[in-house]
C-alpha cells in the first residue's frame, strides 16, 4: 500500500487516542511505520485506543496540545518523516459549554504543531486535519469546495475555520521555502467501530441498542456526508505521500500543500434517520424524535465537494454508504460479541485489509 512510502518511517501522530487517531495508528502500524503518539489520556471509557491495546504496542507522550513545549519537545525528539495532526476538542455541543478552552486546543494547539514545524530541519510532510465544518455553511443545496469561504456558527466550526486561516498564513509566511511541506485535510461526517463519543450519532445508536431502548434523535431531518473512517484516513496517507515526494515539480508542489476534502460520493448525502435505517439492517432497533427548537444551533444542511482531491490526487471513496454502515456496526457488534483488546485489535486490522482489498480492485492508485 501507499508505494511503501511509510516503510521504516517514522511518523508524529497527535490525537492517537482519540477514534480516528488510532485507527490511523493501527494502519500506519501495518505498514511497517513507527508511530510517536501525542495525546491526553482517552476521553471516553471505553475507548478504542483501551480495546484495541494500542498503547503497548507505540510510543506515545500523554500531553496537552495546549502546552507548546510539550509539543515542540515531542515532535523535535522524534525527527519525524510524517507528522499527522489529529488532535482537537472534536465536538459541536461541547464547544457551546467550553469555547474558550475550545479554541484554545483547536486553534493554538494547532498553531504550537505548526511552530514546532518551524524548527524541524528535515525533509517532513506534514497532514493538520481539521474538518467539513470550517465553511460558511449557508443552509443551501451547495456541495462546499476548497475554495469556498470559511466560517462556522458555533465555536467548534469557527474555530476549525481559524485553523485553517492559521496554517494558510503559517505556510505562506514560514515555509517558504522550507523542508518541511505542510498540507490541510477536511473530512466529512465519519463513522466506524470504536467512536465512543457523547453526542455523535453512531454511539449513541449502539448505546441504545446495547440497552434494549429507542434511539434519541435530535435532528432526524439533518444531512450529511457520511464516510467511513477509513476513507479520509486513506486520503491523509495518500496526500502525505504525494507531498512527500522530492522530485515534486514547484508547480504541483504548490497545489498540493494546500487544503483537501476528502468525503463520500453524493449518494451518501444521507439524513440521519436514513443513516438510523440503514444501522437497522444489522442491529434491529427502534427510534424517537427529540427535536428540541430550544437547543444549541446544530447545521441542518452539509454537503462536501471532493473534485479537487480527485483531479489533483485522484483520490475516490472506496466503500458505498450501506458499505460504510454495514462495516461500522458488523465492528461494534463482533466486539460486543467477544470482548478483549485481542479481538478488538484483531478485528480492527481485518477491516482494514478488507479496505485496502477492495481499493485494490478498484484500481485505487495508493493501493500498490
Amino acid at each position: 500500500m501507499f508505494g511503501h512510502a511509510f516503510k521504516g518511517k517514522t511518523v508524529w501522530l497527535s490525537g492517537v487516542t482519540g477514534f480516528k487517531g488510532t485507527w490511523l495508528a493501527e494502519w500506519l502500524l501495518t505498514l511497517g511505520a513507527k508511530v510517536h503518539g501525542f495525546a491526553l489520556a482517552p476521553a471516553t471509557a471505553p475507548s478504542v485506543f483501551a480495546q484495541t491495546g494500542l498503547g503497548a504496542r507505540i510510543v506515545w507522550d500523554e500531553a496537552d496540545l495546549r502546552d507548546a513545549g510539550a509539543v515542540r519537545r515531542s515532535l523535535l525528539a522524534t525527527n519525524p518523516d510524517f507528522v499527522f495532526h489529529l488532535a482537537a476538542q472534536p465536538l459541536v455541543r461541547l464547544s457551546y459549554e467550553q469555547p474558550v478552552e475550545t479554541y484554545a486546543t483547536n486553534v493554538m494547539g494547532t498553531i504550537h504543531v505548526l511552530e514546532a514545524l518551524r524548527v524541524l530541519d528535515r525533509p517532513c510532510a506534514a497532514v493538520l486535519v481539521t474538518t467539513d465544518k470550517c465553511y460558511e455553511n449557508r443552509e443551501r443545496e451547495h456541495s462546499y469546495g476548497e475554495e469556498d469561504s470559511l466560517g462556522g456558527h458555533d465555536p467548534y466550526s469557527s474555530s476549525k475555520a481559524a485553523c485553517e486561516i492559521a496554517i494558510a498564513s503559517w505556510r505562506r509566511s514560514f515555509f517558504q521555502p522550507h523542508p518541511v511541506r505542510i498540507a490541510s485535510a477536511r473530512a466529512g461526517n465519519v463513522i466506524g467501530g470504536g467512536d465512543w463519543a457523547v453526542d455523535r450519532i453512531v454511539p449513541d445508536c449502539v448505546r441504545a441498542l446495547q440497552r434494549g431502548e429507542p434511539i434519541g434523535l435530535r435532528h432526524p431531518a439533518a444531512t450529511r456526508p457520511w464516510q467511513h473512517v477509513l476513507e479520509p484516513l486513506s486520503g491523509y496517507l495518500w496526500l502525505a505521500v504525494v507531498l512527500a515526494q522530492p522530485d515534486l515539480r514547484p508547480g504541483l508542489a504548490a497545489q498540493i500543500a494546500t487544503a483537501f476534502n476528502f468525503g463520500p460520493g453524493p449518494e451518501a448525502n444521507r439524513t440521519v434517520a436514513e443513516l438510523v435505517a440503514e444501522v437497522f439492517r444489522t442491529w434491529s432497533g427502534s427510534w424517537v424524535d427529540q427535536s428540541d427548537p430550544q437547543a444549541v444551533h446544530e447545521a441542518r444542511l452539509l454537503q462536501l465537494n471532493t473534485a479537487k482531491a480527485k483531479a489533483l490526487l485522484d483520490w475516490s471513496p472506496v466503500w458505498s454508504f450501506p458499505e460504510a454502515v454495514r462495516e461500522t456496526m458488523t465492528w461494534y457488534r463482533a466486539h460486543s460479541a467477544v470482548p478483549g483488546a485481542g479481538s478488538a485489535h484483531g478485528f480492527t486490522c481485518r477491516q482494514i485489509e478488507s479496505y485496502c482489498a477492495r481499493a485494490v480492485a478498484l484500481r485505487a492508485p495508493w493501493a500498490n
